[in-house]
């Protein structure tokens, strides 16, 4: 990008970013998070605090309603821990809470169900009860037989599933979406399947499966990921589809929608298709906006992706696509590179969308970007657009590894269409505490407050509206997830095992940091008045305790 058009686009949004706060500030109350997600929520079979997928709803933004939760509590003591379980030694899946029970994907390193010993490497989804952190069910995916490529050793199940009443759903490490009974075998029936290896109440009731491999070609990169979202009885699934050993992908669909109670495909489609940089680990969000039900993915390319939710007469329908990287910014396999693909979810926020781009996490640190994008257009809404000279009145098709090579005589012109609201890379690219870094979490959104931590460790905190930062904390360790707010409180973990906890404020205000004795790599889960995190092998429940019990 040229200075003249780098001048531009920060102007464009700056003067944009301006213009929306000042329209907000006369028309609008400030949106209310909170009551956004009480309200999605309020539209599933399950508690009013339940937390029933990840990110609470399909917005994908982590802004719990609870109260009374610990700012602080003691692992070694007991001192506000309501209980803690054994998970796998590798755990990725964040919490999800429903009906009274806690279901979060591990390894088999528990060896809770007699037929598989800890020593047999599995994909496992626990299902425990809420109240007292009692085991209860386990679905249990063997490794597959391609080994690494496809299903790493002892990483287990790395989504967080999807729950609505008795139902739930999530992906497998076996790339497959699967449907389970969340009663087990405790109803004393088999609601799905037959022909299951028993219906000992100890294991999972399955519904039914879709193998996105045998159905549908699909060659996931190292790992099945996704976690799925829905729209009334559509199911939103990121295949995971990746490139080989050798950096070669297909066509196989990226992302796919199956009707969730019978796990039929409703429609499909194929991008980024043969511009698959790495891996596709992104989770897709779901919300209406501009009247329309989008499905908001993030792809492999390092694009973000809006489709229309209902498709169109069995076919995915296109509306909008944004690229989130520089057009001069190229992939280089192994993480040396500036243009990344995209690992968090797509985060929705007042009807503006939030999206980060990020790498494989064995692939290291490096920049990162951050952009606000305004949903409403059609077509490519990125802020600028590449032509050739041979040809300077009509874009050229995306490349792979870099959208604009000078040598080959490409350009670089501001998009008309352009539906960037503002873009972060830092207050001072310059200086690493004051940079954007590559994300695997995406922000969260609290009273116009964004807070995101990326994987250099570093917690940004913005105005949501435009973009201005407020302050930067350097946790000294990568941070994986999302930010957890509750409240006016925000929980960030790390790969240290560190919680720490600042106050939701446009000036940095620590006011605490608790370590879990393991890795976190997940969000805290808020519900009922709890806390629940899963670290790297062990599930707790955070809560205030009565006086008595203390």
């Amino acid at each position: 990008m040229t200075p003249i058009t780098r001048f531009r686009v920060l102007f464009s949004s700056w003067f944009l970013a301006a213009l929306t706060c000042w329209t907000i500030g006369f028309t609008n109350a400030q949106y209310d998070a909170v009551a956004e997600t009480r309200k999605l929520i309020s539209q599933f079979s399950v508690g009013q605090a339940d937390w029933p997928q990840m990110g609470g709803s399909s917005l994908r933004n982590c802004v719990g309603g609870a109260a009374n939760i610990p700012t602080q509590w003691d692992v070694a003591s007991g001192d506000n821990i309501i209980w803690s379980v054994p998970l796998g030694s590798t755990t990725y899946g964040n919490p999800v809470v429903a009906n009274g029970r806690v279901f979060v994907g591990t390894n088999n390193g528990g060896g809770y169900v007699a037929r598989y010993p800890k020593t047999t490497d599995l994909g496992v989804l626990l299902c425990f009860s809420e109240q007292d952190g009692k085991f209860l069910w386990q679905h249990s995916s063997e490794k597959l037989e391609s080994g690494k490529k496809h299903d790493w050793p002892d990483q287990g199940i790395c989504s967080t599933p999807l729950v609505d009443g008795e139902r739930l759903w999530y992906v497998t490490s076996r790339g497959e979406v699967a449907c389970l009974d969340t009663n087990g075998f405790y109803d004393r029936k088999n609601d799905g399947a037959k022909g299951e290896p028993n219906e000992n109440t100890d294991e999972a009731d399955v519904i039914w499966t879709y193998n996105m491999m045998d159905s549908l070609g699909v060659s996931q990169r190292y790992m099945a990921n996704c976690s799925v979202t829905c729209a009334g009885p559509l199911l939103f699934v990121c295949t995971s589809q990746g490139v080989d050993e050798q950096n070669n992908t297909d066509d196989a669909p990226s992302l796919i929608c199956l009707n969730r109670d019978t796990g039929t495909l409703v429609w499909s489609d194929n991008t980024p298709s043969l511009r698959v940089l790495h891996g596709q680990w992104s989770s897709p969000a779901y919300a209406v906006l501009g009247g329309v039900g989008q499905v908001l993915f993030g792809a492999g390319d390092g694009w973000l992706y809006s489709f229309d939710a209902q498709g169109d007469h069995g076919k995915a329908k296109l509306l909008w696509k944004f690229d989130c990287n520089p057009k001069d910014s190229r992939y280089v396999a192994g993480g040396s590179g500036n243009r990344n693909h995209i690992i968090a979810p797509p985060v929705v926020y007042d009807d503006r969308v939030y999206m980060a781009v990020g790498e494989d996490p064995e692939y290291g640190e490096g920049p990162g970007h951050l952009w606000c994008i305004e949903p409403t257009k059609r077509g490519d809404v990125s802020p600028t657009l590449v032509f050739n000279q041979a040809d300077p009145s009509t874009p050229i098709a995306p490349k792979r590894l870099q959208a604009l090579v000078e040598a080959d005589g490409d350009i670089e012109r501001d998009n008309p269409n352009s539906a960037m609201i503002w873009h972060y890379q830092g207050s001072n690219p310059q200086e690493f505490e004051s940079t954007m870094h590559r994300a695997c979490g995406g922000p969260t959104i609290k009273d116009d407050l964004l807070l995101i931590a990326d994987f250099s460790g570093l917690v940004h905190c913005l105005d949501a509206k435009s973009g201005q930062p407020h302050w930067t904390h350097d946790m000294f360790a990568a941070c994986w997830a999302a930010p957890a707010i509750v409240d006016d409180v925000a929980y960030i973990s790390d790969e240290d095992g560190d919680i720490a906890i600042f106050k939701l404020s446009t000036e940095k205000e620590l006011l605490g940091e608790w370590n879990m004795e393991s890795a976190v790599y997940t969000t805290p889960t808020i519900a009922n008045q709890r806390m629940f995190i899963s670290t790297r092998n062990r599930l707790f429940a955070i809560g205030q305790k009565p006086a008595d019990d203390k």
